[in-house]
């Protein structure tokens, strides 16, 4: 159904108003003229034509999964990375890379790509914008919109230093004489960097390290630079776009600078401009911060449709390496009620490390430290953020997911693929768009040799492969990461076919008060589902208590595990150590 001429300009009053309240400092004159070229190029856009009104549901489903992987995570001699890849996800991944967010492709000079020093061209190596486009025939695309620094080589940096416009107005300078002492840092670098301009030195904001330099939103023409760069990326295939760090972008003297309100009112106009130009798309939200800063973007209805959901990590790195999943289940129970056409981005391991800000009021100091030990005993390190009254404190864990599921005991490999699947289910269990990410799929150790050679901490978890090598090892039998992909591949195809872990579908967490095991009931009524984790090394027998059972139960083995076929008594259902089932009825 075409979208009625009512509601497009509705969709433009609402973006006139935001732009009023965005740029109350600004003419008139200039707000309308920044209006007028908005729309200009939306109505400019070919793809405006088949615009269609969709739900949630045609938006997203149980079968929507999300893998996470950088552009030249796989690489081959003489050939483009995204080539490479789009044949080892075509030969290899299945149901488990329905979408693909492959992390900035633009050209960069540091931090895994997100210092972006070119809008217009990617990276020579990965190849070009037809070789992402090739991507997207078969999988949905998700990149990111780095929104609110450049490298300190983009040509906007490069302009501020000769005093020329734009990059005059587009690089955040601010007077140093103001109030920024309540400023939330996400790093323990300096806020501010100099620059050796052609008229003397000047302080730029750079939130996350001197290559990176913040941009200045206050500038009502940062609008029309991404909305271009928007219209890139959809001209290429990508649908999904990813709002790194989208928190920082506005900065406003005595304030923490951090998800001001201009800062969503930001998100708003993005969500109307991506609105317009594409009716399946989806604005994701990545802020790592406690849960309800985190959901401040889904809660208005008209902001993100999907925040990466960054409590889960921690919580169950913490419950899969001590057994103790009292403070996860806990959690689970009191999950966040959304509006209908929001949904989390469930997660584990990423490109980035294990945030720590999210368990501010879930986790008690104690258990922090012992998670940054047991962290540490596996081979990973500890990156830290700066307060405001100079201490640091630890931001993120970084280590990579397949090592910090070793075992404490002399052979490290106990249980090591076993706590890995449970914690990729349960990512699945969850009510929300399942994401994996490739290196730990792939059973990737931490990367000490890259950690060693760049000193930078994320660097252990973001590994590269061989494709020839890679190939090898995934037609391997015996391989962990043919192992992990075959076990995974094998149960996404099966939470595809059960409308019971669509995102929308009821989530109620039966093990609240426990700590060794997680049960969590998709659905309602005689079909609904329950995912039965084991989070011990020692067997258990439990015993299902639900109210929707008495409709369920009509003889002693009526019901089954979905994973595995096998039938089970709910009067006494085993489970092995760190085993997982999704238990459903016979009954057709």
């Amino acid at each position: 159904m075409k979208q009625i001429d009512s509601e497009k300009e509705l969709d433009r009053l609402k973006l006139y108003k935001l732009l009023e309240t965005i740029y109350s400092n600004n003419t008139t004159e200039e707000i309308n003229f920044l209006s007028n070229q908005l729309l200009q190029i939306l109505d400019n856009f070919s793809e405006k034509s088949s615009y269609e009104e969709i739900s949630d549901e045609d938006r997203w489903n149980q079968s929507h999964s999300v893998l996470i992987t950088y552009a030249d995570s796989i690489y081959k001699n003489g050939e483009p990375t995204l080539i490479t890849l789009r044949d080892l996800l075509s030969n290899h991944f299945g149901s488990l890379s329905k979408v693909v967010h492959i992390l900035p492709f633009l050209k960069s000079t540091s931090d895994g790509g997100f210092a972006v020093s070119s809008y217009d061209s990617l990276e020579e190596k990965f190849g070009g914008w037809n070789d992402l486009k090739s991507i997207s025939k078969n999988h949905v695309l998700m990149a990111d919109l780095v929104l609110n620094h450049v490298s300190s080589s983009h040509q906007w940096v490069q302009q501020f230093i000769k005093s020329q416009e734009p990059g005059i107005s587009n690089v955040f300078s601010p007077e140093q004489n103001l109030d920024w002492s309540n400023v939330v840092r996400p790093r323990s670098s300096s806020l501010f960097s100099q620059i050796n301009t052609e008229n003397g030195p000047k302080q730029v904001w750079t939130t996350f390290g001197p290559d990176q330099i913040d941009l200045n939103w206050q500038n009502p023409k940062m609008t029309l630079e991404f909305l271009n760069l928007i219209i890139s990326y959809l001209s290429n295939g990508i649908k999904w776009l990813r709002l790194d760090a989208v928190g920082f972008i506005w900065k406003e003297s005595g304030t923490t600078c951090l998800h001001l309100p201009k800062a969503h009112s930001i998100v708003k106009i993005l969500r109307i401009l991506l609105n317009n130009l594409l009716g399946d798309g989806v604005l994701i939200t990545e802020t790592n911060v406690p849960q309800k800063e985190n959901l401040s973007y889904l809660i208005t209805e008209d902001e993100a449709h999907m925040a990466y959901n960054f409590p889960l990590p921690p919580l169950l790195l913490e419950a899969i390496i001590t057994s103790r999943a009292d403070i996860l289940n806990l959690w689970i129970s009191d999950w966040p009620k959304l509006p209908f056409d929001t949904t989390l981005f469930n997660f584990t391991a990423s490109h980035d490390g294990v945030g720590l800000r999210a368990l501010e009021g879930l986790m008690n100091e104690q258990r922090i430290k012992g998670l940054l030990i047991n962290c540490e005993k596996r081979g990973g390190l500890v990156s830290h953020r700066r307060l405001s009254n100079g201490e640091d404190k630890p931001y993120e864990l970084n280590i990579s997911w397949w090592s910090a599921m070793e075992d404490s005991s002399r052979d490290s490999n106990r249980f090591q693929f076993e706590r890995f699947i449970l914690t990729q289910l349960l990512v699945m269990a969850l009510k929300g768009v399942p994401a994996f990410y490739l290196p730990a799929l792939l059973a990737s150790e931490n990367d000490i040799k890259s950690f060693s050679m760049t000193g930078q901490r994320r660097d252990l978890n973001r590994e590269k492969f061989k494709s020839d090598n890679l190939v090898s090892v995934l037609n391997n039998p015996e391989s962990n990461a043919n192992k992990n992909i075959k076990y995974l591949r094998n149960a996404m195809d099966i939470r595809s076919k059960l409308e019971q872990f669509h995102p929308s579908s009821e989530m109620e967490c039966l093990s609240k008060g426990r700590s060794d095991i997680v049960v969590i009931k998709r659905g309602k009524g005689p079909k609904s589902v329950f995912a039965i984790h084991n989070m011990t090394e020692n067997k258990i027998n439990y015993q299902l208590n639900d109210y929707d059972l008495p409709e369920i139960i009509d003889n002693d083995f009526n019901m089954k595990d979905f994973l595995a076929s096998t039938k089970y008594n709910w009067k006494n259902i085993s489970l092995d150590p760190f085993q997982v089932i999704w238990l459903g009825s016979l009954m057709k």
